[in-house]
């Protein structure tokens, strides 16, 4: 277990009969990070999901929390943990502040517990409501508000924005951020949508076909995306053809053509052909490719 970890998998491995979900998962999810666990549906994030939470088990590779063995530690580990997983599990009879002080009492929680939290969660105005009533964003705050009610210092959450509206969807990232600004907790937070969770989170890890198939911060995420010339001229087509007769990697997309970038001199070397051959050139400069494009690439390997 490396300092400061607070989810580790080592080679972790899960099978449906003969069918391999989950190929040799080795995630790292360090202490009062928000990490977003992105893939396609069916990549295999509920699964492994499912084995951080014990819902399922595996006997391939190993999983550790808080630095202790899961399987050697299973309520310590769990007792520490508050997860949404799909829906939030809410009695919509009951009212917000019912719902909660009915898991309040489950729990042995202090009913203060409970006002605290739906301020946090800002349902304080809306406690009373029954939860039938409630919007979907506010579902998914009170799904939230359900997980935090123990004081977990790890916070598991499966697509919660899955189906919100924008103004919902800022909601809860203002929500997770806050929680891990304010009130020190770690965030494992699954998605298919690069662009949402590229709003918060510290770290990314990228699954597909069950394999992990990058992790790190977002700025590694922005390194591991092509460099390339953005070129603008007064004929496309007769520019592409002229930089591919000498050698260039030239293709045309969105009204501008792209080389794969390598050097300063490479950009000189480009223009001076383009302008001795009677080019205008209106545009030429670096840029990155689009995370959503390297993530498109990414799973698609």
């Amino acid at each position: 277990m490396e300092p400061g970890l607070i989810i580790e998998t080592r080679e972790l491995s899960y099978r449906f009969g003969n069918h391999l979900v989950l190929d040799q998962v080795s995630l790292k999810v360090g202490e009062g990070s928000i990490y977003g666990f992105l893939g396609p549906n069916g990549a295999g994030k509920t699964t492994t999901i499912k084995v951080l939470l014990n819902l399922l088990q595996t006997v391939e590779g190993k999983v550790l929390l808080f630095g202790k063995d899961l399987q050697k530690n299973r309520i310590e580990i769990l007792s520490e943990i508050g997860s949404l997983i799909e829906q939030p599990a809410i009695y919509s009879h009951l009212s917000g502040k019912e719902n909660l002080l009915n898991r309040a009492l489950l729990l042995r929680v202090n009913v203060a517990r409970v006002y605290e939290i739906l301020d946090l969660v800002n349902l304080t105005e809306h406690a009373d409501k029954k939860a039938a009533k409630y919007s979907l964003g506010m579902k998914q705050r009170l799904g939230i508000a359900l997980s935090l009610l123990h004081d977990p210092k790890l916070l598991i959450l499966d697509e919660p924005t899955n189906g919100l509206d924008p103004n919902g969807i800022i909601e809860i990232r203002q929500l997770i951020r806050q929680l891990v600004e304010k009130q020190g907790k770690t965030v494992f937070i699954s998605s298919h949508l690069l662009s949402e969770v590229e709003k918060m989170a510290t770290h990314i890890g990228i699954i597909n076909r069950g394999k992990l198939l990058f992790q790190g911060t977002i700025e590694e995420l922005h390194n591991v995306s092509k460099k390339q010339l953005e070129i603008l001229t007064d004929n496309l087509i007769r520019s592409k053809e002229l930089l591919c007769n000498n050698g260039y990697q030239a293709e045309i997309s969105s009204d501008m053509i792209f080389v794969p970038y390598f050097s300063e001199n490479q950009c000189a070397e480009i223009n001076s052909l383009l302008v001795r051959h009677d080019h205008k050139v209106y545009n030429l400069s670096m840029s990155k490719q689009n995370l959503e494009n390297l993530f498109l690439s990414i799973t698609q390997l």
